[in-house]
This record gives C-alpha cells, structure tokens and sequence, in this order.
C-alpha cells in the first residue's frame, strides 16, 4: 500500500510540474499573459474574431494575409506592430513587403475596440489575436494567446531582414534561430504556406533557365513541372497568383508537407527542406501515411510554434505605446 501511495505521489508530481511548464510557456514570454483584457477591454477578443470573420466571409484569403502580416511583424523588431505603420520609409514598404495584405482587418478591429476601450489594447495584440483566428477560420488549430504587447515606436524598411524564397536551409535556419526559434519551429512555421499564395514572378525563376542551366530546377517533379509551367508561361504574367499549396490552399492541412515531400512545393525555399537531413525528418513526420494522426500531430506543433513566436522581442509595461490608429505613431 505504502509503495502504491509513493507512486501515485510521483506521477502526481510529475503532473503538477508539466501543468506549470505548460502554464509557463503560455504565461511567461516577457511579461505576456492570458486574459490580459479581461478586466480592461473584456470584448477585445470577441470584436477581432467578428471582424477577421466578417473580412474572412466575404474573401477567404485574406487568412493567409493576415497570418503572412503577423510573420512580418515578429520576425522585425519583434511583435509590435511595427509592419502597420505607415510612410515611405516604413516596414511595409520594403521589398518583401511588397504585396503584404490584411491591414484593413487590422485598422477595422482597432477602431471598434478604442470606440468601446479607448487606449486600451495595441495593435501587435490585436495582429497576434487576428493570426490566430484566421488559422481557425480556415480549419486549423485554435489557442489561447498571450497577450500585454505593446505597439513599437520605430518601423524601418532598412531594417526588414525577413526570411526569402530564395533563402538556403542554412540561411533559414539561421535567421530563425537569430529569433529564437529552432529546426522545428522552422519547419512547423513554414507549414502556414498550406495556405496563401505567391506570385509567378518569385517562383518562375525555377522552371526555364534554373541556374543558368536551361533547364527546369530538378528538384521539381515532372508531374508538377507541367502543371507548375502552365500556370506561370515564359515571359508571362509576373503577377499571375500562384497557390502555395495547389491541393488545398483554402484549407490549413498537410497537404503542403505531401508536396514538398514529393518535389511539388512553388517556393525553392519550401522545396529545399527536403535537401536537408534534419528538416527532411521533420517534413516527413507531417506528411506521413497515418491519416488523422498526422493532421492533428501538425496543428499540436503549430499552436507551440505560433505561442513561441508572438512572444519575440515583445515590448511590456511602459515600453513601446499603444497606439490610437495602428498605421501611425501617436506622437
């Protein structure tokens, strides 16, 4: 009896401890925390899903917009809304981007959220909440988000540094790891490209004259080559959308680790995963066999990866400000 009861006291322990991990992750980036509005602003939350959805309903890809804006914020001067403002020489400004969207959905939440709290709930908090439930919108995991960021006060084109299509594994890795984020994370994080789409200008590159070659990039597989080369012509159309995933690129699944698995994926950046021992293993434990388990083992990993994202270089208590229009500094 007294060495069941010592057992049942360890797996207690060893429970209790996980609890506060898992409380931990969710609670300690920087002073982040969940229900940070409850009192404050406790209809913060419920206005960013009713706009993300109403936004959602009238144009289901303004998700991967949204999501895409969120990656861009956190990954410059880390999650503070930085990419939302305004002017020449502004994040939203540089090349990469160029073409970003979803900044309506962003500026629409804000001003119902300061009509009902005014002054109340920044705008990188309210990217962070609208990200989220644009993957749920789109049939992927929902969480509970951390929440207290507050909005930077510098957004610099110059200082835009983000992730390329053209980028090596090696370079990936790096520019991640400068953020934090592990092999994993990385991985796990490119896997938002199961929805959205890029332009033919930042993939056609591959299909004619790959490295001077005169030939398509080999990694792509003939079945898709075909496909892949009616959809962006020689010398056609560099603005010619093109689906990040083409089996399903409404619908936040697998399928995109499938088409890099099987030399399908647009970005040479996404298809350079599969060269790579280590992010081979992790794609490949995506788009394994097992149907269901697979789905579910992605949108577990992805919660993690997006929690750990959001709290990059978060700016807490009196730094930063919060911002009364999200597309300009208040002073």
């Amino acid at each position: 009896m007294e060495t069941h009861t010592k057992v049942c006291f360890g797996y207690l322990s060893i429970l209790m401890v996980t609890i506060m991990m898992l409380l931990q992750t969710a609670e300690g980036q920087g002073g982040l925390k969940l229900g940070f509005y409850s009192s404050s602003c406790p209809n913060a939350e419920a206005i960013v899903r009713s706009t993300v959805k109403y936004y959602y309903d009238n144009d289901p890809t303004i998700a991967a917009g949204v999501l895409r804006l969120f990656f861009h914020d956190c990954f410059v001067e880390g999650c503070d809304g930085s990419v939302l403002i305004e002017g020449s020489s502004a994040e939203r400004n540089a090349l990469a981007n160029r073409g970003a969207r979803g900044f309506e959905v962003i500026e629409y939440a804000k001003s119902q959220i300061e009509a009902s709290c005014p002054r109340v709930v920044s705008c990188a908090d309210i990217l962070a909440l609208a990200a989220r439930d644009s993957v749920d919108l789109s049939n992927g995991p929902s969480w509970n988000v951390p929440l207290g960021r507050r909005d930077g006060r510098i957004s610099l084109a110059s200082h835009v540094n983000l992730p390329s299509p053209l980028d090596s594994v090696a370079v990936q890795r790096q520019k991640f790891a400068d953020k934090g984020l592990d092999d994993q994370d990385l991985v796990t994080l490119v896997g938002a490209h199961t929805i959205g789409q890029t332009h033919c200008r930042f993939s056609s590159y591959r299909l004619y004259n790959f490295t001077k070659t005169g030939n398509a990039d080999p990694t792509i597989s003939p079945s898709f080559l075909q496909r892949f080369q009616n959809i962006c012509p020689v010398n056609g159309d560099g603005s010619r959308p093109v689906d990040l995933d083409i089996d399903s690129q409404l619908k936040f699944d697998v399928s995109f680790f499938k088409n890099v698995r099987d030399g399908n994926a647009v970005l040479e950046s996404d298809q350079r995963l599969w060269g790579d021992s280590v992010t081979q293993k992790i794609v490949n434990n995506y788009a394994g066999n097992f149907r269901g388990l697979l789905g579910v083992r992605f949108a577990h990993e992805f919660k993690k990866a997006m929690i750990k994202m959001s709290g990059i270089e978060v700016k807490t208590g009196t730094e930063g400000e919060i911002r009364q229009i999200c597309s300009r500094f208040n002073y």
